[in-house]
């Protein structure tokens, strides 16, 4: 059971953070996040839906400092909010801090933690077209006047090294809705006429 003090502390001091970032790390993102965290932490008994919920609200919001180390920084703010001693001992803090270090997709290490594998998880959300839209959407984002073949060379090399069959991307749990979604995704990179078509509307879409 979450506490409900807990909770208005999170929607009110943390989650709005949020509204500072990029649209793939929005209010929507980690509403979706913290939502598909606690589906999974059903499945798995042994989790702790408060500790669960607290890391899945936190997990990006090192991204006020920059995108390179914001697991790590992340997981610094979470340690060093006293605030959260109202709720959770020293080390359950250091669960969540952990969980929120391991998250990031490009992570060299298997998670400490199934709470770091849950909010790992949860964060990957492979939605076809959520997955390709943010893609087009961050390379705009860090070289908006670079032209579309530019873009698309960085999308597509984005993709295969991410999501394509060996690529970085890692599923902790086998039976996750994110198994059979990472499948659908892998068949519209492979068919990259296809790929070509979607990335060009997206483009358009998102330059106007």
């Amino acid at each position: 059971m979450i506490p409900q003090t807990l909770i208005r502390y999170i929607e009110t001091e943390i989650i709005p953070r949020y509204e500072h970032f990029d649209k793939a790390h929005n209010l929507s993102h980690v509403q979706t996040v913290i939502d598909e965290s606690l589906a999974l932490a059903k499945l798995y008994p042994q989790a702790d839906e408060r500790l669960v919920y607290t890391i899945a609200a936190y997990h990006d919001t090192g991204l006020c400092r920059d995108r390179a180390t914001h697991h790590l920084v992340s997981g610094e703010i979470i340690a060093a909010d006293a605030n959260l001693l109202q709720w959770f001992d020293k080390a359950e803090i250091k669960i969540m801090r952990e969980a929120v270090e391991d998250h990031r997709a490009s992570t060299d290490h298997e998670p400490r933690s199934i709470y770091g594998k849950i909010v790992a998880e949860a964060d990957r959300i492979i939605d076809a077209d959520i997955t390709l839209r943010r893609t087009v959407q961050y390379g705009l984002k860090q070289n908006p006047t670079a032209d579309e073949a530019w873009h698309y060379q960085r999308f597509h090399k984005h993709l295969m090294e991410k999501y394509a069959p060996g690529g970085y991307l890692k599923l902790w749990f086998s039976d996750s809705k994110n198994a059979g979604r990472l499948k659908e995704l892998q068949t519209i990179i492979a068919d990259e006429i296809r790929l070509r078509s979607i990335f060009h509307q997206m483009f358009e879409e998102e330059k106007r």
